[in-house]
């Protein structure tokens, strides 16, 4: 979105990623309402940005109050987590796509890329849901108080948050 600019010159801008700040703007505001994570932790930033490329990719429109049908659509495409990095890819390749046939910079995709890059590659210690049986006889250096622990991608941790949050909602 370029600001508007009344002199008719042309204008040429700055660009503003309007659509990118709102959804994040918005994946806050869940995320503050249900109360589940510190603002100030990385789990809480995995799951906001995760729940504001929901937010950006998805059709529907971004709006602090959500309709009912808004919300159902967004439960569904945070439910699962191997399905949402599949639609997350297809979607930013779309973008990506149609950014490039039109010539012109798109600053809400370069955020959102920037956020999609670093929830797939940062990866965050968290608690080994997989992990069955019965506990180690001996504490690894990635154990506290008898729980595994292992390094998982961030999107995989801010998905769920994101997804309880749209619940809490």
């Amino acid at each position: 979105m370029r600001p508007e600019d009344h002199d008719e010159t042309g204008g040429g801008g700055l660009l503003v990623p309007m659509a990118w700040l709102y959804a994040q703007y918005v994946a806050d505001g869940l995320l503050e309402t249900g109360d589940l994570m510190e603002p100030t932790t990385l789990e809480y930033r995995a799951g906001r940005d995760a729940l504001a490329l929901t937010l950006f990719l998805s059709e529907g429109p971004v709006a602090d109050a959500l309709p009912a049908a808004r919300v159902d659509e967004l439960r569904l495409l945070t439910a699962y987590g191997a399905a949402w990095r599949r639609w997350v890819c297809a979607r930013l390749e779309a973008r990506r796509r149609t950014s490039a046939a039109s010539g012109g910079a798109d600053p809400d995709l370069a955020l959102a890329s920037g956020a999609w890059r670093w929830l797939e590659e940062t990866e965050l210690l968290a608690a080994d849901l997989e992990a069955i049986g019965p506990p180690p006889r001996e504490r690894s250096a990635y154990e506290d108080d008898g729980e595994s622990r292992v390094w998982t991608p961030a999107w995989q941790l801010g998905l769920p948050l994101g997804h309880l949050a749209i619940h809490l909602y």
